[in-house]
């Protein structure tokens, strides 16, 4: 593969490739805890405490969801972490941020040797989040909707007193088309924009974009979190597009209607959430801008790193806590 990948091509809407392996780490083999779900038609793993190593990269918006459930559900002794660093070339993500650029606990330099262990000729994209099986040091699943889901449904024996409760059965349904609203609109909108083949493509996905903005923002003016006083999936599902909004899709991406800074109800809602324990501190503002300018050639030739904004406005003051 090429040292410097292209994202955008030319004439062309950018499609995102969703085909992920499917296997689930399930409390019961071939069933989902989750009695909106049910019987499963893919491979199951055993959840085992100590068994699993999550891949991630504070870079990437998918795998810091995955983060921030391990960190909000007190996962963290019952599964393990690896980093990639923020930057990677065609081929994979690197574990460059350890000693000797090696995963101390797979034993590997690159991501890609843990898919390779799965299936020696994988054949798609190596991303973040992963599952591994440390056993046989091989990736078990890259779904990464699927990975926060189980790891609230199938780990809840493990979680720590008082986690939250990320999926509540008496808001299930809207959430689920909340969900689905905020990850075509937003989280992949984002990209649709930045990776725009064309004028016409890019024009529509800005437009896109911004009517679920405004739709978001007015949602959130008078309550608290997207499902009214608590924290759910939701909330993290879309908090780590807008942390990345004014640092990196704003300018990079040409999102540019606004910064998020200039929408109250969003940027309250954005600070209150990482003031919250297990967002502020997974949120590495310095990665997230070295990912994306640095490996999106195509988009940013120079491979400069804007210098700016000052994160220290995320510690402001919200005020959120009136909303309940």
């Amino acid at each position: 593969m090429s040292d410097d990948p292209t994202y955008t091509e030319k004439g062309k809407p950018f499609e995102r490739d969703t085909n992920y392996i499917q296997d689930r780490i399930t409390a019961r083999p071939g069933t989902s805890a989750d009695p909106y779900v049910g019987d499963l038609d893919v491979e199951t793993w055993p959840v085992e405490p100590g068994r699993y190593r999550l891949a991630a990269a504070k870079a990437c918006p998918w795998a810091n969801r995955a983060i921030i459930v391990r960190e909000l559900l007190g996962l963290q002794d019952v599964i393990s972490m690896g980093l990639a660093g923020p930057t990677h070339d065609a081929d994979s993500w690197t574990f460059d941020l350890d000693p000797g650029g090696v995963d101390p606990v797979l034993g590997y330099e690159r991501l890609q040797q843990a898919y390779f262990a799965r299936d020696p000729d994988y054949p798609r994209g190596i991303t973040v989040p992963a599952m591994a099986d440390v056993p046989t040091k091989a990736v078990v699943t890259n779904d990464f909707p699927q990975i926060t889901h189980d790891l609230f449904f199938e780990w809840r024996e493990h979680h720590r007193a008082g986690a939250p409760d990320l999926w509540p059965a008496d808001v299930r349904d809207e959430m689920e088309e909340v969900m689905r609203r905020i990850f075509t609109e937003v989280n992949n909108g984002v990209y649709r924009c930045g990776f725009a083949g064309s004028q016409e493509a890019y024009q529509e996905a800005y437009d896109r974009l911004w009517t679920a903005m405004d739709w978001l923002e007015e949602r959130l003016t008078d309550r608290r979190y997207l499902m009214g006083s608590a924290i759910t999936e939701a909330d993290v599902r879309l908090f780590t597009t807008l942390a990345r909004f004014d640092a990196v899709y704003h300018g990079h991406f040409k999102c540019n209607r606004n910064k998020l800074t200039e929408m109250p109800a969003l940027w309250g809602y954005a600070r209150d959430l990482f003031q919250t324990p297990g967002f502020g501190e997974t949120t590495d503002f310095e990665q997230i801008k070295a990912h994306y300018y640095v490996v999106h050639t195509d988009i940013n030739p120079t491979g400069i790193v804007p210098a700016g904004p000052d994160p220290a406005v995320w510690l402001t003051s919200h005020d959120r806590e009136k909303l309940g």
